[in-house]
């Protein structure tokens, strides 16, 4: 029960997370955004990693761990740049759904296999990712777009890829790990920002929402990981990936955004699915 808290704990988070980030990054662009918000929970993570006195973990776990951070961001990277190509409706179902997936392939192979209920319970979990995450036309975008959804699947890779490798970093520490993890995202950012040439300064206008982000993403992860300590990483990952029911609620609460059919069918299959997870 504590695992299914935290999972849908960490989608709330994660969620409000993407949409103080949206906020910010229509005054200063995403992957500014992106990296100071990171920055940020880098330095939180890191300040408490001191405060609590965790030792230093083995190199094989920091250096996983900072994999771990790169792929995730590799992943966010890819998928700004599939929205800015015109796959904004199609680039969040594709790639939050596939990020959920490798996951409950993964943990099933590791950890013993789910039984009949949990499985039922993935299924509706999955599709509430997809029909959460869908524009009023996401389907029809997708059979239109099925040969461009590589940059989608690459960034659902990456995120999978995160929540796998996090999973087994974080069996026995927490903190340190995180650090190491948003060093790495940091590192490709830096790369990334150096590369593509982007501004650094963010305006002064996003300070706040800047601000809000990092706090929001890092503790996002952080429940995540806690997630994966109190039971499986399948559920974790599956529960942390409605995070964009978090993001369509809040747009629906302070941006008067409209709920598309299909997304309400969403939320209800996700409540299912939280039901089927506790039985």
């Amino acid at each position: 029960m504590l695992a299914i808290i935290l999972g849908l704990t960490s989608a709330a988070v994660w969620g409000a997370a993407d949409f103080t980030g949206g906020l910010a990054s229509r005054k200063t662009g995403a992957y500014r955004t992106v990296f100071y918000g990171e920055v940020l929970g880098l330095v939180i993570i890191f300040v408490v990693s001191l405060i609590i006195s965790q030792p230093i973990p083995a190199l094989s776990i920091w250096l996983l761990s900072m994999v771990a951070g790169a792929l995730g961001t590799s992943g966010l990277l890819l998928l700004y740049h599939s929205m800015t190509k015109g796959l904004m409706s199609i680039a969040t179902p594709v790639s939050a759904l596939l990020a959920a997936v490798l996951p409950v392939i993964i943990g099933s192979i590791l950890e013993h296999p789910p039984g009949l209920l949990i499985i039922i319970g993935f299924i509706f979990a999955l599709a509430a990712v997809w029909l959460i995450s869908q524009s009023q036309d996401g389907i029809k975008d997708l059979l239109a777009h099925l040969t461009e959804i590589r940059l989608p699947l690459l960034a659902g890779v990456g995120f999978g890829l995160y929540f796998v490798l996090m999973h087994s970093a974080t069996r026995q520490d927490t903190f340190w790990p995180m650090v190491a993890s948003r060093t790495g995202g940091i590192l490709i950012l830096i790369l990334y920002m150096t590369l593509s040439r982007q501004q650094w300064v963010p305006h002064k206008s996003a300070y706040t929402m800047i601000v809000v982000n990092g706090l929001l993403d890092i503790g996002g992860n952080l429940f995540f990981v806690l997630a994966g300590q109190a039971g499986r990483l399948d559920i974790a990952a599956v529960l942390s990936s409605l995070y964009p029911g978090s993001t369509v609620l809040l747009a629906w609460i302070f941006l008067r955004e409209r709920l598309s059919r299909t997304q309400w069918v969403g939320i209800a299959a996700a409540f299912v699915a939280i039901v089927l997870f506790t039985l």
